[in-house]
């Protein structure tokens, strides 16, 4: 006993040395800190760095500062940036680019402007001095972005354009801290501006034109290994933290460029992003605010008046001047106050780039103790300041939205999606589908179905059937959604889809596309046809060749009077839904009608993806397509039922078209939902117009073989 009691006795000396209490502690203030002081309605970053600074070195003493806790701190930093990267909104970003270039400009000279003279003539430090601790005040760290990507609107304009702003001042910053420091050491000639140069180049070079072609090969020549991308994705972020670090940038500028380079190759609702948000945010981002805790000391405002004032007034100076910046930028391009407090959040916290200038400086005589001292406490505090201001203004962001969305023209039914499945090559890519095209609000997980015929080998079937879709739940859940497998017997497999769809109230089923010698007889000889002319759901027939991800674009080709179907907002919605999902473009070839009705309803649903038209209108020719169409497109075709306005003979031709022509391609066929009560009324059950279109068909041939045969009659008298 007396032995455990000295082992436990050693163990617990200040500072610890067990790494595995060490790692310990830091776990259970992970866990424990932002559930304590939730009640207390302080945010749980505020709990991490408070928790930093009672167990660091300037508090109990529990913890030092050592290779490990600066490697995890270092690791968490690079990790901020680089979801910042991967979560941005390109298309947003590069609506936004003028404007995250203006924010950058204004969070840059603002604050460098107003701290430049208080350092100069009020503070009384020298040129260089002046000039590093002004440039320290334009510096700022996205310690508050986990609050607005727990919140979800990590792709929202304000935060676009901070983010993009947040990289100019800082390239900016570090630029200007390269030059002083060389100018200290006597460094700063022609030569050492064409040696930046050019290594700036190449790691662009790289990180934009080499890391996403090997990313796209990694990707595809390693499809199923999902542990593979999550490690390949990291070594990439890290690869880019060093280039940047040997082009004489900070890591932070390669992590951030990395995530901007792999963005459209890790969409939000992969698997990929959730276990890259998952580690993230639970292990190394907490670490690394912890370790900013671990810095302050707040022992220095002791030391005397000059430690107060400084401290003091490089705090007060630090928030004002990026308070002036979010205010210039919401005045120039008319943002809501809303939108100014969130832009003023997320930019006025100082952690790493300002700690990285002052150490630097410090240690070369640049800046004295005093100085020092007090850029620690201006961290702490405009940590805290940040995060109250961040999570205040993301909260009211988010109700801001809600009821806009509530008063939008389409209210948006609720969703039950049906995927019956019966390959497992195709069910991850089915579910994948059906998360890409389901509302965030909506409340009911995906059904997976797989039928059984009623056979003497049910049971057995029945264990199988249920051990493959098994599988659908645990894809569904790396990526944070809920599937519900059912598992039935029936006479037939279609007349189980078409029961379960009713029994569940299915709003829309998807279906795999088979090809070649089994598509024209078992699947739209059969199954399908039967489904389609017995059920009222939309139905998503989907031929995908690679993951979701790998797409550029959605191309949708409408038949002509496709607005006036019902079913038409339906199949809409979830294509908008899926381009804001996938992070894709749509290209819509229609007619100029059905364009103008689709830009309408974008505008009413408040859509962010980008449209663009195509006239088409020659739908006999759909075969031709083939030179408007990539291998990098996501193809929709919308298809009416019989009967519909829309409707002709020839379209039921596209299946056989799509596997003949177009087999190497990504497609989805959708027979629109018969029960859209949102549409005009345009859909006749009073007489099936199929029976005149036949007829019409019919004289059309007679027509011309007529035709022909008077042409053959009369050849020989024109000789």
């Amino acid at each position: 006993m007396t032995q455990i009691l000295d082992r436990l006795i050693d163990l617990l000396q200040k500072p610890f040395h067990s790494s595995v209490l060490i790692f310990a502690v830091i776990l259970f203030i992970i866990l424990l800190a932002p559930i304590l002081l939730r009640s207390l309605k302080i945010p749980g970053i505020i709990g991490l760095i408070l928790s930093g600074l009672i167990i660091g070195p300037h508090g109990l003493g529990w913890i030092e500062k050592n290779a490990a806790v600066d490697l995890f701190s270092t690791i968490g930093l690079l990790y901020i940036m680089f979801l910042a990267g991967l979560e941005l909104d390109l298309k947003e970003f590069k609506a936004n680019k003028n404007k995250s270039l203006v924010f950058g400009l204004y969070t840059f000279i603002v604050p460098m402007a107003l701290g430049f003279p208080v350092c100069r003539y009020l503070i009384g430090l020298d040129l260089n001095a002046s000039l590093l601790v002004g440039s320290m005040f334009s510096t700022h760290t996205l310690v508050t972005y986990p609050i607005v990507s727990r919140m979800g609107i990590s792709r929202h304009e304000a935060v676009a354009v901070t983010v993009g702003g947040t990289m100019l001042t800082d390239t900016a910053v570090l630029v200007l801290f390269a030059v002083i420091v060389g100018s200290v050491k006597g460094l700063i000639n022609l030569h050492f501006w064409i040696n930046f140069a050019i290594s700036v180049l190449l790691f662009l070079m790289v990180v934009f034109l080499l890391i996403p072609l090997l990313t796209s090969w990694f990707l595809k020549k390693l499809e199923g290994e999902k542990r593979s991308h999550f490690i390949f994705v990291l070594s990439m972020v890290f690869f880019a933290a060093f280039l940047s670090e040997v082009a004489g940038l900070e890591p932070i500028i390669g992590a951030f460029a990395a995530g901007i380079a792999l963005n459209r190759f890790v969409p939000r609702t992969s698997s990929l992003m959730n276990r890259l948000e998952f580690v993230g945010n639970a292990i190394f981002i907490p670490f690394f605010l912890i370790s900013v805790g671990m810095l302050i000391n707040l022992k220095v405002i002791g030391n005397g008046s000059a430690a107060w004032i400084i401290a003091g007034t490089l705090t007060v100076v630090a928030i004002i001047g990026k308070y002036l910046a979010a205010v210039m930028t919401s005045i120039t391009f008319k943002f809501p106050s809303t939108w100014r407090r969130l832009i003023f959040g997320m930019s006025s916290s100082h952690a790493a780039a300002t700690l990285a200038v002052i150490m630097v400086g410090f240690k070369m005589g640049i800046v004295d103790e005093n100085v020092l001292n007090g850029t620690i406490v201006l961290i702490l505090v405009t940590c805290l300041v940040a995060s109250f201001i961040t999570e205040n203004a993301a909260k009211k962001i988010l109700i801001e939205e809600d009821e806009s969305k509530e008063h939008s023209i389409m209210p948006q039914h609720e969703q039950k999606i049906l995927v019956p499945i019966s390959n497992p090559n195709t069910m991850e890519r089915l579910i994948d589908l059906a998360i890409a095209i389901k509302f965030p609000k909506n409340r009911f997980p995906i059904v997976s179905l797989s039928v059984v015929d009623d056979d003497h080998k049910a049971s057995t079937k029945l264990i199988e059937a249920k051990k493959m879709l098994e599988k659908a739940i645990i894809h569904a859940a790396a990526i944070d959604q809920k599937v519900e497998i059912v598992t039935t017997i029936d006479q037939k497999v279609t007349a189980g889809i078409k029961r379960v769809a009713k029994e569940i109230f299915a709003s829309e089923i998807i279906l795999g596309f088979a090809l070649r010698n089994q598509f024209s007889e078992m699947l739209f000889g059969n199954n399908v046809k039967y489904i389609v002319e017995n059920t009222e759901q939309a139905i998503w027939v989907a031929s995908i060749q690679s993951n979701l991800n790998r797409y550029k674009k959605i191309v949708v080709i409408c038949p002509k009077f496709a607005d006036h179907e019902f079913g038409f907002q339906n199949w809409l919605s979830r294509v908008l839904r899926m381009g804001k999902t996938l992070d894709l473009s749509c290209l819509f070839l229609s007619t100029l009608q059905t364009y103008e009705q689709i830009i309408d309803f974008t505008r009413q649903q408040r859509s962010s993806v980008r449209i663009s038209h195509t006239e088409f209108t020659e739908w006999e020719e759909f075969q031709n397509l083939g030179q408007l169409l990539s291998h990098s497109d996501l193809i929709i075709i919308p298809l009416p039922r019989s009967g519909g306005v829309s409707y002709k003979l020839s379209q039921e031709s596209i299946p056989r078209l799509m596997s003949k022509h177009f087999e190497s391609f990504s497609f989805i066929l959708v027979y629109t939902s018969t029960a859209d009560d949102t549409s005009e009324m345009m859909f006749s059950h009073d007489f099936d117009n199929t029976i005149i279109e036949k007829g019409m068909t019919l004289i059309k041939k007679r027509s011309k073989w007529f035709s022909g045969l008077f042409r053959q009659h009369a050849a020989p008298s024109r000789d």
